[in-house]
């Protein structure tokens, strides 16, 4: 019996190319006809605008196919490695790989290469092109496709903690030293008692705090209100706390987001759904190395059994329950409710335990 990684060069190169080829051929259908779908939906919200016309239509195209390929790339080696399989499966070249010797797992070790491949690929893409993408269509989207201003950016309903003390921002604009907080107001709390509330129409960072103008106390003690022309809060309180107190994870990149998790941890805010949303941008890629082993099960058996239809619908619901689950874990991430390790990776683990059982029982 072959004992090799892999059964042959010349098998390996065959098997990668028919799923290779296979995957990015339903890739590009799916692409082309959800692409012009969602284009249908939106063009008469982009033309509705003064201005816009076919630019902003293939604009549009530019931002979305991204999102599109990235969502439905599992999805498509999933249905490239169904029909590599049972293609080979009924063209009976995998009896004949098995009568050779040649092992389940030594048919689909090219697949699996093949697949971390495409993983490596899909991560650097999801990281470099997707994020961006998605940044720039979400802005574009909230003025209703008009005109993006510059000044986009700029972070309402901001709470930031300091040490027991709460900060509140209306309105929070502009970058690093040059930030500025509107509508400003500090609940001053000693343990867990609240003893006065100093506000503020605008606040400037500078000499290590926050300067108010105008500011307006009042003592929660006494009920009395006492007006100071400059006050210094939040000392320590970097700007950043409050121009990241809203973030996009599908807008930035695997670093940019650890970057603005560990900013929002200094800042004493929950991390605890974009820690999942950050783990899950290395398991989510890493999904399509589990298609090839959940589809498996329509490469084998005999074809003129008349199973193979049914061996191939068994393997589509696989892929497709562990998307559902996939999916799943992570809801129950973002709220809470799972760890986050546990929200990414849980899904990815018990699916190929599950695939691996399957096809050790059914063919090794």
């Amino acid at each position: 019996m072959n004992v090799n990684f892999f059964a042959s060069r010349t098998i390996s190169w065959y098997m990668a190319r028919l799923f290779v080829v296979r995957s990015f051929a339903v890739l590009a259908a799916l692409a082309v006809i959800l692409l012009a779908l969602d284009l249908l939906g939106e063009s008469g919200d982009i033309l509705a605008v003064p201005g816009n016309g076919d630019a902003q239509l293939w604009y549009y195209v530019s931002l979305r196919l991204p999102q599109i390929v990235s969502r439905f790339l599992p999805f498509s080696v999933l249905l490239g490695t169904l029909i590599t399989l049972a293609t080979l499966n009924q063209n009976s070249e995998i009896i004949s790989m098995k009568a050779a010797g040649i092992s389940a797992h030594q048919i689909l070790a090219p697949l699996i290469v093949a697949s971390l491949a495409i993983a490596g690929i899909s991560f650097w893409f999801n990281d470099h092109v997707v994020a961006r993408a998605t940044n720039v269509l979400s802005a574009w989207q909230d003025v209703d496709y008009g005109p993006i201003p510059q000044s986009h950016g700029v972070v309402s309903n901001v709470w930031v903690r300091a040490g027991e003390d709460l900060i509140h921002a209306a309105q929070a604009s502009g970058r690093g030293s040059a930030t500025v907080l509107r509508d400003v107001r500090l609940y001053d709390r000693q343990g867990d008692r609240l003893g006065a509330i100093v506000s503020a129409p605008r606040a400037t960072y500078g000499g290590g705090g926050w300067q108010l103008r105008e500011a307006r106390i009042f003592d929660v003690a006494s009920g009395r209100v006492v007006n100071r022309q400059n006050v210094t809060i939040g000392r320590g309180v970097s700007p950043d706390r409050f121009t990241l107190a809203t973030v996009n994870p599908d807008g930035l990149s695997f670093r940019a987001l650890a970057q603005a998790i560990g900013d929002l941890r200094a800042a004493g805010r929950p991390t605890v759904a974009l820690d999942t949303v950050l783990w899950h941008k290395i398991s989510g890629a890493l999904s399509v190395v589990l298609m090839p082993l959940l589809a498996a099960v329509a490469g084998f058996g005999l074809a003129r059994s008349g199973a193979l239809f049914v061996r191939a619908v068994i393997g589509m619901a696989l892929g497709f329950t562990y998307f559902v689950a996939d999916n799943f874990a992570l809801a129950m991430g973002n709220i809470g409710a799972y760890p986050p390790l546990l929200a990414a990776w849980a899904p990815f683990l018990l699916f190929l335990l599950i695939g691996e059982a399957v096809l050790i029982r059914t063919e090794e």
